[in-house]
Order: structure tokens, then sequence, then C-alpha cells
């Protein structure tokens, strides 16, 4: 009886301790935070954001960055209610990346604030556009009468903060910035600069197709908006794309049939420190400049041992101008591209590097590049779809010429594999296949740094056959540190654009129109202003990764290739700390330094 007695007070406290768990477990659920992992409050943040991205469009708006400023403060603050020990490896690295997206975003917002507030003497008259925009969003029913009288006033406006510009341009006189403007605002000089108005230029644009949106909104729907309206809107209109060619023709200096001024935007230290705090690099930017030139000067080095074998002696500009002659005729490229694709698939699998689904190797495919979008990337672009840049019949024969020489067979042999397999088409792949809900932290420093670091690694294998193939991959090595230097160096102020042109010539070996398309694209697209310095910076941090990893025998280059492929693209920091299963902790901080100490930096 005292047996069966016992028996069942253990099965009584049993009882008791899973009742205990259960309601533990119910009251997690019910608070909303995740257990576990985190890919489902990941997801569930990226639609959210993306769904008041879409809503708040206009950049310059203040009421979206007040609406997203706190929506990253609320998404941190739930975050970090969340129990970190409680997380699986996975999901303490996933933490740690929303983490710190979050905290860089909320920094981001605050220097954009800074570079509207740069730019709003020269667009005072956005106040009325945004107030447009806000009533339509609130569905608000228009005032047309209203609406056409500030309009009016706006014309006005634009006017005369033109002249004012205009007067800054003949007098170039600081104003009195303590004077109250009732007509038009005085333009402090700094306003003046080319790329603070060449940013308003682009605000301009944007406010007039905001504008439009809002006219067209109301126009035909309501007899009373298209009465008061319709005319007031064409004058607005009228006057904001003359204001947005004046800024760009006068205050920025490039004319409508100007192919070749570039005007960049230098973002500053501050800036930069900001999205290396991103990339979880620590380094500083005047660091990495003398890492790229240590890089650069082992790049000479070796350009001369393959130029003395060439029989060109130290003069290796020269090897490289007949290397540049190695191009393929016309109408050939296509085949020359298909060729090389191939030959880096079978590179890869008869050395067992890295896992090639037979599904990946099908459906990449090839476009060839239109003249437009050479003007910007002289060279491929790549992913599923290569994007092969080569003449067209519509080019002048100096630019067939830079571009033939440009896109030779060794360049390209050095570089199919990265836009395609193992590169860019294979990271894609794996990336919508494994983790994919990390897509929002997604960093160049991964996907170009992975791809140049396979260009690195076949380096080391004996990929290049013959002089000539070392040279078109020193020419590329060499470029990925020029990148870091002109980058860098123009976004501290250290470097004008056209020197950064200059630099690619005499340093590189670009042809002209060639280094003036790569600064262009640098400093005139969306680019983030690490983004050029992310190939170089990358493949070292892989490059220490696998010698850490694989040199000393922890692991095979498949298994470390595959595993990289299925972290999805994250800081490679996170990336290590995954592979080595390092010891988190929610306040952890970038301290991985993959070149060592940099000696002789500032």
């Amino acid at each position: 009886m005292l047996d069966r007695i016992v028996r069942r007070g253990s099965a009584l406290v049993l009882v008791i301790g899973f009742v205990s768990c259960l309601s533990a477990a119910t009251e997690a659920r019910n608070s909303g935070l995740p257990q576990g992992d985190l890919r489902e409050l990941i997801a569930r943040y990226t639609s959210d954001r993306d769904s008041l991205l879409r809503t708040y469009d206009v950049a310059i708006s203040p009421i979206r960055q007040a609406r997203l400023k706190q929506f990253y403060g609320d998404s941190l603050d739930t975050l970090r209610k969340v129990d970190f020990g409680g997380l699986s490896e996975d999901g303490k690295i996933d933490y740690l990346l929303l983490q710190n997206h979050l905290t860089h975003a909320l920094r981001q917002l605050a220097l954009r604030q800074k570079y509207i507030e740069e730019m709003s003497p020269l667009i005072p008259f956005s106040k009325t556009i945004l107030e447009f925009d806000d009533s339509r969003h609130r569905m608000e029913l228009p005032k047309p009468q209203q609406a056409a009288e500030a309009l009016t006033k706006m014309v006005k406006e634009i006017s005369n903060t033109r002249e004012a510009a205009e007067a800054g341009l003949a007098t170039n006189t600081k104003p009195d910035t303590k004077s109250v403007v009732t007509k038009a605002p005085e333009i402090h000089p700094l306003h003046a600069k080319k790329h603070v108005a060449r940013r308003a230029a682009a605000t301009v644009s944007e406010l007039r197709e905001t504008l439009k949106t809002w006219f067209t909104y109301y126009n035909g729907y309501d007899p009373q908006f298209t009465w008061w309206v319709a005319q007031p809107y064409k004058e607005a209109d009228k006057a904001l794309d003359e204001y947005g060619k004046f800024l760009t023709e006068k205050l920025v200096g490039i004319k409508p049939d100007d192919k070749t001024t570039i005007i960049g935007d230098p973002v500053g230290r501050e800036s930069l420190m900001v999205e290396l705090s991103d990339a979880m690099i620590p380094y500083t930017p005047e660091e990495l400049i003398v890492l790229a030139k240590d890089e650069m000067a082992w790049c000479t080095k070796e350009m001369i041992r393959a130029s003395r074998e060439m029989g060109y002696g130290d003069d290796w500009h020269k090897a490289l101008e007949h290397v540049k002659d190695m191009h393929v005729e016309p109408g050939q490229q296509p085949e020359l591209i298909r060729q090389l694709a191939v030959e880096a698939i079978d590179y890869v699998e008869k050395n067992d590097l890295v896992t090639v689904p037979a599904l990946a190797k099908e459906t990449w495919r090839m476009e060839m590049m239109t003249p437009e979008r050479q003007l910007i990337n002289p060279f491929f672009t790549g992913g599923e779809v290569i994007s092969v840049s080569f003449p067209t019949d519509t080019m002048t024969y100096e630019q067939r010429m830079m571009s033939m020489r440009g896109n030779n067979r060794p360049f390209a042999r050095a570089t199919v594999f990265h836009e395609l397999i193992p590169g860019h088409h294979l990271q894609g792949f794996m990336m919508e296949r494994y983790r994919s809900y990390r897509q929002v932290f997604e960093t160049p420093f991964w996907g170009e740094g992975n791809a140049f670091y396979w260009e690195m690694l076949f380096w080391d294998m004996g990929f290049p056959k013959t002089p000539e193939d070392r040279v078109g991959m020193l020419f590329w090595r060499m470029h990925r540190c020029a990148r870091i230097i002109f980058s860098m160096s123009f976004h501290l102020g250290l470097m004008t654009a056209k020197e950064c042109v200059d630099f690619l010539v005499k340093n590189v070996g670009h042809e002209v129109d060639n280094a003036a398309a790569e600064v262009r694209r640098s400093f005139e697209s969306s680019y983030n202003p690490l983004y050029q310095s992310a190939y170089m910076l990358g493949a070292l941090q892989f490059r220490a990764l696998h010698k850490e990893l694989v040199e000393s025998g922890k692991m095979t280059n498949r298994a470390f290739h595959d595993a990289i492929l299925q972290t999805n693209s994250i800081p490679v920091e996170m990336v290590r700390a995954s592979l080595i299963r390092q010891a988190l902790t929610s306040d952890f901080k970038s301290s991985w330094k993959f070149y060592g100490p940099i000696p002789g930096a500032p």
C-alpha cells in the first residue's frame, strides 16, 4: 500500500511539473515573444517595415522620418524583451543581426536628417507638396480653392529661391544667417556645393512626381478640384521642371549633353563609421586605406613578375596593354562567356570545392548589356542572368575599342565565375533556399566579398595557366584594392571624382572611359558608400576564415563553402560565429581583426 502511494505521489509531482511547464510555454506563446529562434519575428518585422516604406514613400517627408524612427525603436524594444539565453545558436545570431540592423537603421535616420537639412534652403517649397501628399494619404476631401492658392504661392517661392541662388552665384557673399527672410531665402555658400545641389535636384524630381501623383488622384474625379487646380498645377509642374534643370546646369554644372562630368556626394567620416559598424568591420576608414595600399603593393609585385615572364621587364603597363588586345572578334563574346562558365563549373566540381545543384547549373542565362548601361558599368554583372558588356554598332570607334579591350579573354576568365558559379548565381540560388528570412540583412561584404574570395582561392590553387591569365586576375585584384583607396578617400574629402578616375588609369591600367564609368557607378548610383570596398574586405574576411577552419584541417573545402552559402547574406563575422560555434552574449561587439594589426595607419 505504501509503495502504491509513493508511486502515485511521484506521478502527481510529474503531472504538476508537466502542467507547470505547459503553463510557462503557454505564457511564452501568449506574450508573442519567440522561443528558440527568431525566424517568425524577423519575417514579421520585414513585412511590417516594407509596408511602412511603401506607405511613406517620400524620402524627405518628416512624417516618414518620425514614423520609421518610432517603428525601429519599438522593434528594438520588442527584441530586447526576448530571452537571449533561451535561444538556439541560430536564434542568438538572428538576435544580434536584428539588433545590429535596427541600431544601424536609427543611426541612418539621424544622418539622413542632416542631409535633408543641408539642402533644405534650396527646396523651401517642399513643405507645400509634402502637405498635399500627407492629406492624400489621410484620404481627406480636397480643398480646391486653398490648393490652387497654395500652388500659386509655391510657384512664386520657387522663383524667389532661384533668384537667391543666382544672386549667390554672382556674389558668393556670406549671408546674414540671423536676418529674417520674407521673400527670397538667402543661400549659404555651403548649400551651393555641387554635391548638395545635385542631391537637391534629385529631390526636386522626386517632389515633382509626388505632386503629379497627388494631382492625378483627384483630377477628373472631383469637378471642383479640376476647375480650381488644373491650371495652377501645370504652372507648378513647369516651375519644378525648370528649377530642377537650373540646379543641375547652373549649381551642379552639368549640361544636358554632358556625358563625362561626375558629381558624387561624399558622406563624410561619421557616415563611413556608421556603415562599418553595420558591416561589423572593426577598422577605421584610415586603417582600411593603409590595408588596401598594402594589398596593392603585393599585386604590383606579382604584376611585375608576370610582366617579366611575358618579356616586358618591369613595365607591367605594357604587359597589361598586350593582354587587353587578347579580345575576341565582335559577335564571339557570348560563346567565350559560355565556355568560361562551363570551365569554372567543371573546376569546382573536379576539386570538390562546393556543392553545385543540378538546377543551378541548368538555370543560369545570358543577356547583352545595352550601350546606356555600359556608361555606368563597362564590365559584366551577374546572378541568375549574366549581363555581358561588349561594343555595339551604335558606339564610336574609340568606345568600341575600349569596350573590347576592357573585356578581353584573360579579364573575362577571371570574372565569369565571379558572376555565375561559384559566385553570384550560386549565392542567389542558395539564398532563396536556406534561411531566406535573413535576406533583410543582406550585405555586399558577404555577396561581393564571397564572389571575390573565389578569385583569391582560384589563384592560390593555380587556376591561372599562363602569365597572361595571371595579369587578368591581378588586374581585378588591383581594381578591388583601388576601390577601397579611391572610394574611402573620396568620402573622406581627400580625393575628387576626377582624381579617382586618374588614379584608376595610372595605378590599375583602366581605359579612361572604363575608369570614368567605374567612378560614376561608385558615386552617382544608389550604392552604399562601402559597397565598392566590400569586394576586397569581404574576401579577406573569408580568406582569414578559410585559413582558420580549412587550412587547419577542421573542415573540408566543400563543407566550409556549403556552410557559408547556407548562412545567407550576413556580416562575415556572424558567419564565423556560426561556424566556430562562438559563445555569444546579447551585448556582442565586433572585434574580429581579420587582417591583424595594421601598422602605419593614422
